[in-house]
């Protein structure tokens, strides 16, 4: 018996798996590249933020104060030059709250009274014109009724209300807050309505459903939405009082920043009417600034003036 032995045809027969190749051995002593120079940040200052923030305004003060020089060089002896200028304000800052009488006082006094002034007028704006805003805003029959009038009375300039005030108030401390006050109260009005008008309505009708009172409303869901709103009509109504204190200070007399300008005018002081121009612009910018930090204080966001 002749036994037969089985082969597998070649197709079945698995192949040897090819032997990997041998790693190559590491280098004994491998050490990194070097990063290109440009690529590596030197410590130091920031010249490039310094660039940005301080120099574009340092440029601008000194072209202001080139033109001053070449203004004041060209016109004679009428238009005082910047180092006169800036001789008499080391005069007049050396003493800013003197007290020689009720018309004679330091800048110091009359920069306080006006910014007393703006105070109460703008303070009694405030109290007025937010919550008018907020009724205008929420209900519409009342938006329909004082939307004209509100339209009718803000173009007309604040000076044009001063003689109202001194007919009313027969004085020209009040008459002067009047001033403020008629003038502050518009900017208010106008975007705290805007923004009570611009909540999404997806917020009242889940105050609807949750039947909300109408306090709950407006200090849950409204107050926190008008907020940024309300805080821009308070910065405009702010620059709006400190331009028009000084125009009513000027016809109304007394103590104040507006007053001095005038009495410096009538005593052909030219160098501290220029001072005063300064001061001016510097209380706005100051409080400009600070309704700008109040203002990203509360609404978490940077807001650009």
């Amino acid at each position: 018996m002749v036994s037969a032995v089985f082969h597998p045809p070649a197709a079945l027969v698995p192949e040897a798996a090819p032997s990997a190749p041998a790693p190559r051995p590491a280098p004994a002593a491998a050490t990194a590249a070097p990063a290109p120079a440009s690529s590596v940040k030197a410590p130091g200052y920031d010249w490039r933020g310094l660039w940005l923030r301080v120099i574009p305004p340092v440029l601008g003060l000194a072209l202001l104060i080139g033109i001053w020089a070449l203004i004041a060089s060209t016109s004679g002896s009428s238009i005082p030059s910047p180092a006169e200028t800036w001789t008499q304000a080391v005069e007049v800052f050396s003493d800013p709250f003197y007290r020689k009488g009720p018309n004679d006082q330091g800048v110091g006094w009359n920069v306080l009274m006006s910014l007393q002034r703006v105070a109460l007028g703008f303070g009694l704006a405030a109290l007025v014109g937010i919550p008018a805003g907020f009724m205008i805003g929420r209900f519409t029959f009342l938006s329909r009724m004082f939307n004209p009038l509100i339209s009718l009375l803000r173009p007309v300039s604040p000076l044009a209300w001063l003689p109202i005030g001194l007919l009313v108030f027969k004085g020209a401390n009040p008459a002067a807050i009047w001033t403020i006050f008629i003038c502050s109260i518009w900017p208010m009005i106008i975007n705290t309505a805007v923004g009570v008008q611009r909540v999404p309505q997806d917020y009242m009708n889940v105050a609807r459903v949750l039947q909300l009172s109408e306090w709950k409303i407006v200090t849950k869901i409204l107050f926190p939405a008008v907020l940024p709103y309300m805080l821009t009509g308070v910065r405009l109504a702010v620059g709006t009082a400190w331009l028009v204190i000084v125009a009513a200070e000027m016809l109304t007399g007394g103590v104040g920043i507006g007053f001095w300008v005038w009495d410096e005018w009538n005593n052909l002081n030219v160098k501290n009417i220029i001072i005063a121009i300064f001061v001016i612009g510097i209380v706005g910018l100051v409080l400009e600034f600070a309704l700008i930090k109040l203002a990203t204080a509360f609404t978490f966001e940077e807001v650009k003036s």
